[in-house]
């Protein structure tokens, strides 16, 4: 049974990270008659997504009592405002670095962003190290300076491209780059940031997650407000939004939900399969279907090195050994 349940594991993770990946590249490049959807609106409607998801999980948890529900909303929620006001500080950066994603894959593929996204492996050990006092073991600094170099190589300029093609692209690739690479240091420190707020009080992650998707709204739709404001008014809050657009605000709504659920029968090793196969699918998926992708020498290069590092980071030797302080 358990070794199904992380099989099951296994093919959630991978499923969740590939498919959110691709239908976001697809749905930005997509060419379609009329507005095309607003990535900001789509970050509002997410979090109001993983709200209702999240109440329902702990009605279930309540074994499925509305009074059991309210008294646990109100209590863990509304008595307990100072509580709830320490998730403001990394609702915020989530709701950024969710409106970085959407800008990160209107720039880069599927393949590229995939791989170069994995540096947020290197943004959480630092953080975690600084924040909360970990201790990483040689693998573990080892796998770092492998993941460097090898999204190093992803980033390096192809050769085999025209000079016109070059020049076309530069200022998207750069805005990509900048994109992603802005997502990977708040993906780290609020991804940090949370894990400590976690092990401090005892509420249950779906509470959190209810906390953090409150604040998230508010944060996204000042974001609407200030930066789509004109284009809301003019053609509505879901201008643009198809049954691709659901599938994408779906994804991107329960994946964080998804991983939490199932991370109690995924080791670090399994993780680090489910991500390997996720970058092996998002690179043939973008090369085959989206078309958009011509993998080079060094891009596999550089995709083996950061595969290797996520295996490696994760990787726990058997022999006792003093990890090295940071």
């Amino acid at each position: 049974m358990s070794a199904n349940l992380k099989y099951l594991s296994l093919g959630i993770l991978v499923f969740q990270t590939t498919s959110l990946v691709l239908t976001m590249r697809y749905s930005r490049t997509l060419k379609e008659e009329g507005p095309r959807y607003l990535s900001s609106t789509a970050v509002v409607v997410a979090e109001l997504l993983k709200i209702m998801a999240c109440i329902l999980l702990v009605y279930k948890d309540s074994k499925c009592s509305l009074r059991t529900l309210n008294r646990i909303l109100h209590d863990e929620i509304l008595n307990k405002p100072m509580e709830t006001l320490k998730l403001a500080i990394p609702s915020g950066i989530y709701t950024l670095q969710n409106n970085l994603l959407y800008v990160a894959l209107s720039n880069l593929d599927a393949a590229t962003y995939q791989v170069t996204y994995q540096l947020k492996i290197l943004t959480t050990a630092l953080f975690s190290v600084s924040m909360l006092g970990k201790k990483l073991g040689v693998y573990q600094w080892l796998s770092l300076i492998i993941l460097m170099t090898g999204v190093a190589f992803v980033q390096w300029p192809s050769d085999s491209q025209e000079l016109d093609s070059k020049e076309l692209s530069a200022g998207s690739q750069f805005v990509g780059l900048m994109a992603v690479l802005t997502a990977c240091f708040s993906s780290g420190f609020a991804g940090v940031y949370f894990e400590k707020i976690l092990k401090e009080t005892k509420q249950s992650v779906w509470i959190r997650n209810i906390q953090l998707g409150f604040f998230g709204s508010i944060f996204g739709l000042m974001g609407v407000y200030i930066y789509d404001g004109e284009l809301v008014s003019k053609n509505g809050f879901f201008q643009g939004y198809n049954r691709l657009t659901w599938i994408v605000v779906i994804l991107q709504a329960l994946g964080g939900l998804v991983i939490a659920a199932v991370i109690k029968y995924a080791d670090n090793i399994l993780k680090g399969f489910a991500t390997s196969l996720s970058i092996i699918l998002s690179t043939l998926i973008s090369y085959f279907w989206l078309q958009d992708f011509v993998p080079t020498s060094v891009f596999f290069l550089g995709a083996i090195l950061v595969i290797t590092a996520t295996f490696l980071y994760g990787y726990d030797p058997k022999p006792t050994g003093n990890p090295t302080k940071a």
